[in-house]
């Protein structure tokens, strides 16, 4: 990890600051000040970068802080288990021939734009396919978190959430192979320890709930949770990040909810909902710790607004003739599904670090990846309002008993019209 720059010397070292008051001033920080903002539909995620950011370069705190790391370690990977946990395999074999359309689009634009950073950025193949999935993949646990506050309808929620999953699950195979190709024989090895990972997670689902479950009512949460945190561990020394073990138990967990329905219920979904929206400021915060004024010089914010004024049209345009062909919807109804699958935050971070550590990315286009994801994580939350006829005819939302908003109404299974 890269750490902070030295504090300059007019501004007082963290060590003179008690460590009390310094957490008590993180945890203003993290849940107050991004509630102000959201007033003016600042995502509260970016404003946690931004905070990490200004804590790092500014002061020198919590750079090398074990609790942050670990507390953020949580958010990543109670985000990812919640986006498995949303995996519906029903919902998405019901719309396939839609949603597999989508995916050879995007498939096709993930080669396309490998192949034009090839040629034009100064990296080879692999860090050029990560730099396209960086620039291309909708970060689905953090749109489908702030789904409720979008103004979008019942029907464009189940379209944005079934084409962000697919997409991810596409994603993040990919991203797995690109990590895992050095050569045929660590992709094997990798392949086996993910195959035998995946064959894991039910059979220990198994053993508890036969031989945990009925002796230790209430532990579902504990023994879900410790299990995608030991995956994504599993995982991350793969060298694949924390988010793909956690999102193997959630898709799991999902799969298992016949055999142990609290593993996958509203009650557990929403539980997990929770406690991802207590620590994932925390990840976004580190994430922001270890950015570098350097990230921000003028040729990184000049690369990063000129990628937002390429690829966002690209995106958005990508979606919506896709369902103006498909699905003969208007241009406004359509480009409404591209814009909120805009947000690329969590997916570029990670892919961000990855490529800045292992494969020595330069500093312009590492800090252009920044801007790009963070002003792009910004659009969906400044220009999506409800559609006024949408508005005047769609029936009102029913309330979800466990708190998780309208998607719980999608996954009781109707098919939206």
């Amino acid at each position: 990890m890269i750490q902070g720059p030295t504090p300059q010397p007019a501004i007082p070292v963290p060590e003179n600051v008690p460590d009390e008051l310094q957490y008590v001033a993180l945890l203003f920080a993290l849940f107050v000040v991004p509630r102000i903002l959201e007033r003016f539909r600042i995502p509260a995620a970016v404003t946690a970068v931004a905070l990490g950011a200004a804590a790092g370069m500014g002061f020198g705190l919590f750079a090398h802080d074990a609790t942050v790391r670990l507390l953020a370690t949580l958010g990543i990977v109670s985000l990812f288990l919640f986006a498995g946990l949303e995996v519906n395999l029903v919902e998405l074999r019901r719309e396939l021939r839609v949603l597999a359309q989508h995916l050879g689009i995007g498939i096709a634009a993930l080669i396309a734009l490998t192949l034009v950073a090839t040629a034009v950025l100064p990296v080879t193949a692999r860090p050029a396919a990560l730099v396209a999935l960086a620039l291309l993949t909708p970060s689905t646990g953090f749109i489908l978190a702030s789904l409720s506050s979008l103004g979008v309808t019942v029907q464009e929620q189940f379209w944005i959430k079934s084409k962000a999953i697919a997409t991810e699950l596409v994603a993040l195979g990919a991203l797995f192979v690109v990590l895992q190709s050095t050569t045929a024989a660590t992709l094997a090895f990798s392949v086996a320890v993910l195959a035998a990972l995946i064959m894991f997670v039910p059979l220990a689902f198994q053993l508890f709930a036969r031989r945990v479950a009925p002796f230790a009512p209430k532990s579902e949460f504990a023994f879900l949770l410790m299990v995608a945190v030991i995956c994504g561990l599993v995982t991350l020394r793969l060298g694949v990040y924390y988010l793909v073990g956690a999102f193997v138990v959630g898709l799991a967990a999902r799969r298992f909810r016949d055999r142990l329905p609290e593993l996958a219920s509203d009650q557990m979904m929403h539980a997990v909902e929770v406690f991802a929206s207590f620590f994932v400021p925390f990840y976004f915060f580190n994430a922001g710790l270890h950015l570098r004024r350097e990230d921000f010089a003028l040729p990184a914010l000049a690369l990063g607004l000129l990628l937002l004024a390429v690829m966002t049209p690209v995106r958005i345009a990508l979606v919506a003739l896709h369902r103006k062909a498909a699905l003969a919807e208007t241009w406004g109804h359509a480009s409404r599904i591209g814009v909120a699958m805009l947000p690329t935050l969590v997916f570029t971070l990670v892919i961000a670090e990855i490529l800045r550590d292992r494969f020595g990315l330069p500093v312009t286009l590492f800090g252009a990846l920044i801007v790009y994801t963070l002003t792009n994580t910004l659009i969906p939350g400044l220009t999506l309002r409800p559609p006024r006829a949408a508005t005047a005819s769609a029936p009102p939302t029913p309330p979800a008993a466990s708190g998780v908003g309208p998607l719980v109404a999608l996954d009781s299974g109707a098919k939206p019209s």
